[in-house]
């Protein structure tokens, strides 16, 4: 982690300035926005931060069906498949804690995210994100702040205990803390205006976090704290984005400058446009974070892509039909998120929250996707359906930065949600 640690040195040392010093955060377990992101990374020859959550992996297998250790494996793969040098790959966890547990009592709960937290850092997970902020089966909600603070302790040690034992060792983990932490994925509802957390409370949660790991003998930890997550007020819901109002944030971004190592972690940053993505790394979120934008963006492709084959080849919307049939028959990953009845069609389709993203590995869309793909390059279709219905690509192919082959079709549609993040982090 020695390479979080120098750029949260360097973004301190240019606090004043107009430089913008950050990393993008890519938080998604697909292998085409993982291997778009270490592509691009790997030309720039920059560092690659691809974080999984605690519903993606966990030592149940979260909804990818990996533990920590088989993600590892197959971020690896990707990187060394892609060209990106094995220094240049972080790994990290996002929203670690009781989250994919917290139907269970809070000391069921708490264990089993024990045990993820120590197979994350057993695994090379080194950039970790301790999220205790919700409440489990039996707990007061919200949550009072200073039980966040306690369980995020107990994950602490954890992970201390497994950097320890570990065979390889390697660096020890770097920690982001926080509890005003976005839900994952997007809000569930219609959203207004954002209240930004105030200078008092990111206070507040410091101290109550500081105090908590002294006493818990965890100094060393401590001195590894390199952000914490606030509300800058920027969130979407299925179809609005707040945009960032830096104004808004003022007060917020001097407190941080009072901070010695630490800078802020921008949690669901998806969607927003890339000045105001530049202006919140000047402001000290040094740490975006991007998941279901670039997800987004990989099904919007698709989308054109199945356009194209309707158009070329006279066929129906094979991939489409497939998906959409397979969420309204297993509708387990959205129906908490998709309310009114009247937008389901279009919720299903086309939510920024983008649901979407946890059917692309069921087997039914799989070989949808896949015939789909295999078609296109059997049977090349004409520039003009790819002006009509993907006019970057049309331009890139027309330029020879890309071929017409349906694999750099797909990454250059799904990087274009990631470009924006890069150029924001550029220094």
């Amino acid at each position: 982690m020695k390479l979080m640690l120098d750029l949260v040195r360097r973004h301190k040392q240019a606090a004043h300035g107009d430089v913008a010093i950050g990393i993008p955060s890519v938080c998604s377990a697909h292998p085409v926005v993982i291997a778009a992101t270490l592509r691009e990374c790997a030309a720039q020859g920059r560092p690659a931060l691809i974080e999984a959550t605690s519903n993606q992996v966990n030592q149940d297998g979260g909804y990818t069906g990996m533990t920590p250790l088989d993600f590892r494996r197959y971020v690896q793969g990707l990187a060394e498949a892609e060209g990106l040098a094995p220094e240049l790959l972080l790994l990290g966890g996002d929203h670690l804690g009781p989250n994919a547990w917290r139907k269970l009592p809070a000391g069921a709960a708490m264990a089993k995210a024990e045990v993820m937290v120590a197979q994350y850092v057993a695994a090379g997970f080194r950039k970790i994100h301790l999220d205790c902020s919700m409440s489990c089966a039996g707990d007061p909600v919200p949550l009072p702040e200073p039980e966040i603070a306690a369980r995020a302790v107990l994950l602490c040690r954890a992970a201390e205990m497994a950097w320890l034992q570990s065979p390889e060792r390697g660096d020890p983990p770097v920690y982001v803390i926080g509890t005003e932490v976005p839900v994952p994925g997007g809000a569930h509802e219609d959203l207004g205006e954002l209240e930004v957390t105030s200078p008092d409370a990111a206070a507040s949660t410091l101290e109550l976090h500081r105090v908590a790991f002294q006493r818990a003998g965890l100094e060393a930890a401590w001195e590894r704290v390199v952000a914490m997550v606030v509300q800058p007020g920027v969130e979407f819901d299925h179809h609005k984005v707040i945009d960032y109002r830096p104004e808004k944030a003022r007060a917020l971004s001097a407190f941080i400058e009072s901070q010695p190592g630490l800078v802020f972690e921008a949690h669901s940053t998806d969607y927003q446009t890339p000045e105001r993505l530049a202006q919140l790394a000047r402001d000290h979120f040094a740490i975006l974070k991007v998941g279901p934008g670039v997800t987004f963006a990989l099904r919007e492709t698709l989308w054109a892509l199945a356009a194209v084959e309707r158009e070329w080849m006279g066929e129906g919307d094979g991939l489409v039909d497939t998906v959409l049939g397979v969420m309204r028959a297993e509708p387990e990953h959205w129906r908490g998120y998709y309310q009114d009845p009247k937008r389901l069609d279009v919720d299903l389709a086309y939510s920024l929250s983008d649901r979407i993203r946890y059917y692309w590995a069921h087997p039914a869309v799989r070989e949808a996707c896949r015939t789909m793909l295999a078609r296109l390059d059997a049977a090349p279709p004409p520039l003009t359906l790819l002006s009509q219905y993907l006019p970057r690509q049309y331009e890139a192919v027309r330029d020879g930065r890309i071929s017409t082959h349906t694999d750099a079709l797909l990454r250059d549609g799904t990087v274009q949600a990631l470009r924006p993040y890069l150029h924001a982090c550029a220094a």
